[in-house]
């Protein structure tokens, strides 16, 4: 499937969104989890910067998929050597976005598939839960697992989250591309 994909807008500041489209999914999750690599081996072009200093991203940045729907990468939150004011600003925006921006219809939520969920990562989920935002697990570095610990990670997380409610897993590697074409299937349901 060939799209045409591009950068219509870099949002620092509140509510400095681009107009709606059909759709627009977003993708959330800490500053190490790789979320840029991710996003780049999924649309299969270098559209997010990839750094190994955590925390790349600092604004919300719209992508247009076929001129129908927005990819939305949010900055990462967690440990990201930033200042407290970056680091205050960042939740401001993000706020900002989830609370205003009606047309979103789907987070895809990265956790790191090799530890358990983070308080950053259940703090997100809590905050997604309360304000209604339907959500979907995409666990990370996959690659990083030996087979045999996989499921074994996989029952940790699910048993952790199960205490917030009953979610869709997709483990991934941005490096091997396994899971990478079904989370795929997932994404295009929503980027019509």
């Amino acid at each position: 499937m060939s799209n045409k994909i591009e950068l219509v807008k870099t949002a620092y500041i509140k509510g400095d969104y681009p107009p709606v489209l059909n759709s627009e999914i977003a993708f959330a999750g800490r500053s190490n989890v790789g979320k840029s690599s991710l996003l780049n081996k999924i649309f299969g072009i270098k559209i997010a910067k990839t750094s190994s200093n955590p925390g790349k991203t600092r604004s919300i940045n719209f992508y247009s998929v076929n001129n129908k729907g927005y990819l939305v990468d949010l900055p990462g939150y967690g440990f990201a050597s930033v200042s407290k004011e970056e680091k205050k600003k960042w939740a401001q925006l993000l706020e900002d976005y989830f609370t205003n921006r009606f047309s979103l219809q789907m987070v895809f939520l990265l956790i790191d598939h090799r530890h358990e969920p983070q308080k950053k990562d259940i703090e997100m989920i809590q905050w997604l839960r309360q304000l209604e935002i339907p959500f979907i697990i995409v666990l990370t570095k996959l690659d990083k697992l030996k087979k045999s610990e996989r499921n074994k990670k996989l029952k940790i997380i699910q048993t952790e989250l199960s205490k917030y409610g009953e979610y869709l897993y997709f483990p991934v590697s941005s490096k091997t591309g396994e899971g990478i074409g079904l989370l795929k299937s997932e994404i295009y349901k929503y980027l019509k």
